[in-house]
């Protein structure tokens, strides 16, 4: 079955289809919704309900471009929509204590995804989800500003403090390696 036979079985609520689309991205949709929160279970929950709003909506989505991509843009306003119901603050954390001083790449070559996305999951949430949608989903400080209602501003100072909080974590870890 073509990907356009599928979503046109959605559109007429054909469950063997739903179920076929729904196991065909919720992997990768989940991945995206553990980045934007702090457990599975909140990622869960962030993935059903932007998989109810893909279902919903897949009468409007009009061929033109990815599919993957028209379920993505979902699922990140989803996740970004349940962390602003959570009272999104942007976090403030003095960067003075932050050592300015480059990380060696044996700390990188140790590093796996795993680990990675791990200490992007520890940072305060608002650096965690700017720095999602700036250094992995691509969006330019200007949208993440209109998509979080901040200013530019403030989006760029958040993607700052999370590299330094990133870099500081990743100092430890080749301290720890050494």
């Amino acid at each position: 079955m073509t990907e356009k036979e599928l979503i046109k079985g959605c559109v007429r609520e054909d469950v063997h289809c739903q179920k076929q689309l729904f196991e065909l991205y919720a992997g990768k949709m989940m991945a995206v919704c553990k980045r934007y929160s702090r457990h599975r279970l909140e990622a869960e929950d962030m993935l059903q309900e932007a998989f109810v709003k893909v279902f919903d909506n897949l009468d409007k989505f009009a061929f033109k471009g990815s599919f993957e991509g028209w379920i993505r843009r979902i699922v990140v306003n989803t996740a970004l929509k349940h962390n602003q119901r959570k009272y999104f603050t942007n976090e403030q954390i003095a960067v003075e204590h932050f050592p300015e001083t480059p990380i060696q790449p044996v700390a990188y070559a140790q590093l796996g995804e795993e680990e990675l996305l791990k200490m992007i999951s520890h940072l305060p949430e608002g650096y965690r989800v700017v720095f999602n949608l700036y250094a992995i989903e691509g969006y330019s400080h200007k949208e993440i500003a209109e998509m979080l209602e901040i200013k530019e501003s403030t989006s760029r100072s958040q993607l700052v403090k999370a590299r330094k909080m990133l870099q500081n974590q990743l100092e430890k870890l080749q301290r720890l390696a050494v």
